[in-house]
């Protein structure tokens, strides 16, 4: 066997036998089989693509190739929820500790942020002292003693996958439904819990731009799911506007704190943790076949009672975090500000150019791939991985999609610690984004689809 004759086979759009699959994945890991070889394989497979079976054993290969977490040892239905990345997305730090408030245990690894997509990992080391480097013992101690664990993914968990994307970024092999589903789901498989819930984004800030591409993805993990004995569940969520009011990293953690605390939970936000809660509840030992309408009542009762914020508080603590700079935000933001180590602009309705005659105004547009870039020119997101973050750096939304908006209103605040790239995005904002009459309507459903 050797990896030409793979290549070969593979771009004549024949299937790939298990042996052939693994003796790929092996010599990528060892490094015995070329980068530019595994390149011509990699287009191959973009190209003509694989059935489910071969996407299959790609994965397990994948997850095979590092350390594999066994969380039987739990004693109990370990869940995970994995997000494929959008902008201002922050459910990860509200879903695990209001999950882990109802008895149900979940085990995450998460990323840090590249491009628009902000990486979990990235917000919580905005939070003082909080350590996501953990080993694995420390990860099933800390899924024990609070319910939730959220680390940051390991270099011993699926190698393979790790050599695969950063060559899959430079040669144009990024958008296929198997590689793509392979490298999300072998992090997963390797990281042991027994039930997974996908939340696929899907719209203009998303990587997958429509429902049926947002379907194809999902049903195709969720096979890979079920064939390695996982119980699944993907909610497909729209990602056309930024998800909640902030977008930046130690805005979203304020952001989550304030929903945790039932102080602020924007409706979106609020619609789809609570979908995602409720497929993870359904899938967990502690179900008793609760209506969808029960369990939202569970999840709500456990917000405003204050126990799922004692949950993150627990969690936060336990991974060395304080959240004492959190109970001052607004204290910290003007001290930042008064020593010119923060920088903010205020937009309102004056400030933008695209405005129609009228009473009352409403965003004609608010993409989430728009602010996904202004939050990458404020210095929220990276580029490159080796790219430093401003944890401040960041959007508050003071009005959102289909909201009555009046002359002079305040419609967003930008953060920035360098003036120069908070004017740089100020300007594009006031280019870009428009007002037009506004018309009574409610904004489309945020749950695209349950599979």
């Amino acid at each position: 066997m050797n990896i030409i004759d793979i290549i070969e086979k593979k771009k004549r759009n024949e299937k790939l036998s298990v042996e052939e699959i693994y003796y790929f994945v092996e010599g990528v890991t060892s490094g015995t089989i070329a980068d530019y070889q595994t390149s011509a394989l990699l287009m191959a497979i973009c190209i003509n693509g694989m059935d489910y079976e071969e996407t299959f054993h790609l994965t397990m290969a994948m997850a095979y190739s590092g350390d594999m977490i066994d969380m039987s040892t739990v004693g109990r239905t370990v869940l995970d929820k994995h997000s494929t990345g959008g902008v201002g997305d922050k459910t990860t730090l509200i879903v695990g500790p209001l999950m882990a408030s109802l008895g149900v245990p979940v085990g995450k690894m998460s990323g840090r942020g590249l491009g628009i997509t902000g990486g979990t990992i990235d917000k919580l080391d905005t939070i003082p002292g909080f350590s996501s480097d953990v080993s694995i013992q420390e990860f099933m101690d800390y899924l024990q003693n609070v319910g939730f664990v959220d680390a940051a993914q390991t270099l011993s968990l699926a190698p393979a996958d790790k050599i695969l994307y950063s060559l899959r970024d430079v040669t144009g092999t990024v958008d296929s439904i198997p590689l793509i589903a392979s490298s999300i789901m072998s992090k997963k498989l390797a990281s042991g819990a027994g039930a997974i819930v996908l939340d696929v984004k899907c719209g203009n800030g998303a990587f997958m731009k429509d429902i049926k591409s947002a379907e194809l993805l999902a049903k195709t993990m969720i096979e890979i799911g079920k064939r390695a004995n996982k119980k699944m569940r993907a909610v497909i969520t729209d990602m056309n506007e930024p998800l909640g009011f902030t977008v930046g990293n130690r805005l979203e953690v304020e952001e989550a704190v304030a929903f945790l605390k039932a102080e602020l939970q924007e409706t979106g936000l609020k619609r789809v943790v609570i979908s995602l809660c409720t497929e993870m509840y359904k899938l967990s030992d502690v179900y008793k076949g609760e209506s969808d309408e029960m369990i939202a009542e569970m999840l709500d009762s456990k917000l405003t009672s204050g126990e799922a914020y004692k949950k993150f508080s627990d969690f936060v603590m336990m991974q060395g975090g304080s959240l004492d700079s959190f109970e001052n935000n607004e204290d910290r933001k003007k001290k930042l500000l008064a020593e010119e180590k923060l920088f903010k602009a205020v937009i309102t309705t004056e400030d933008i150019y695209k405005t129609e005659k009228s009473d009352y105004y409403m965003y004609k547009n608010l993409n989430a791939d728009l602010f996904g870039n202004i939050s990458l020119m404020l210095g929220a997101g990276r580029l490159k991985k080796e790219d430093e973050i401003d944890p401040d750096a960041g959007i508050v939304f003071t009005k959102k999609a289909f909201d009555k908006i009046e002359k002079g209103d305040v419609l967003m605040t930008l953060y920035s610690r360098d003036r120069s790239r908070l004017k740089e995005a100020v300007s594009v904002l006031k280019e870009e984004i428009s007002l037009t009459s506004y018309k009574s309507e409610e904004s489309g459903s945020i749950i695209l689809s349950i599979i």
